[in-house]
């Protein structure tokens, strides 16, 4: 059977460039502190793509102190389709069940530092930000090898997916638009969950996209801002997020970071990504919050007295 259109790689609607796809997903082992991501970057208009793998702790928070960080950029394109591929630096991507289970490899292609196989099981449908992006929560099972140590995978996290035109240049996070925004979720099983995208609009990160799933219903989000409260050399510490959804439910969630790491995942986008122990409603569980920010937007931000 074909894969859908959205497992696969997406025809580019325009010549520009800077048409884009990416293909991203983010595990955790919560009891060992320790984060990871896979993150290709696709330019098939050029011909080239990058693909990037971090793990993080709280013993690191750049790429040159964390437990392992590549960032690999101007590689070639892969033959093939994105539902069963291979990058040149080591990332391998299988679609084992369209919209719902994948399966990610990676090894470090120098000196093997680390590997990485991993199995993803989505618990609800693809959540879609109009016909070009899409966030989807699952359960991560599987290995880490870091050096001679092998650690058990079995927890929740997410991925993401995202194609058109996204430019390197501009104040803001796609060029023209807000310069700053939040990427935050947790998931405690397979009937609780959230997940919003912020952008700063007037002083404030408000949601422009997301889900609330709630006694295994689940509601787009209509509403809701995200504010860090505390952060610490940079990075957030103690953020808040509140929204409402389309059935008119609130949510008020509110996450302690326990570690942290920041990174250029391409150009224009630097990221603070931190493990978060998110507590909404009684529920206690684990996730992540990202701090975003425009190239010039993080300077100014840390460089502004």
């Amino acid at each position: 059977m074909a894969p859908h259109p959205d497992d696969s790689f997406h025809p580019p609607t325009s010549d520009d460039p800077y048409w884009t796809e990416t293909c991203w997903f983010t595990f955790a082992v919560p009891d060992r502190g320790l984060s990871g991501q896979l993150y290709p970057f696709f330019r098939p208009n050029l011909d080239i793509c990058a693909g990037a793998a971090f793990l993080w702790d709280e013993t690191g928070s750049q790429p040159w102190n964390c437990i392992y960080g590549k960032n690999f950029w101007h590689l070639p394109m892969p033959t093939g389709d994105l539902s069963d591929m291979q990058l040149s630096n080591g990332i391998r991507y299988k679609c084992l069940q369209s919209l719902q289970q994948y399966e990610l490899h990676y090894v470090d292609p120098d000196a093997q530092e680390v590997a990485i196989d991993l199995v993803f099981d989505a618990i609800c449908a693809p959540n879609y930000l109009a016909a070009s992006h899409l966030d989807q929560p699952g359960r991560y099972t599987g290995t880490i090898r870091i050096r001679d140590e092998v650690i058990d995978v079995d927890a929740y996290g997410m991925r993401d997916r995202s194609w058109g035109v996204r430019s390197q240049f501009g104040a803001g996070l796609h060029g023209p638009g807000p310069a700053h925004g939040g990427y935050t979720y947790a998931t405690a099983s397979e009937r609780d969950a959230f997940h919003g995208i912020t952008m700063e609009i007037n002083g404030e990160c408000s949601v422009i996209h997301g889900f609330l799933l709630r006694d295994g219903e689940y509601a787009k989000l209509a509403s809701g801002r995200r504010e860090v409260l505390e952060r610490k050399d940079g990075h957030p510490t103690r953020v808040r997020f509140e929204g409402i959804d389309e059935k008119g439910r609130e949510l008020e969630a509110e996450g302690r970071c326990k570690n942290a790491i920041g990174v250029h995942l391409n150009p224009n986008l630097f990221t603070w990504n931190c493990l978060t122990e998110w507590t909404w409603g009684g529920i206690t569980a684990w996730g992540e919050d990202h701090d975003n920010y425009s190239a010039s937007a993080i300077r100014k931000a840390n460089r502004t007295p």
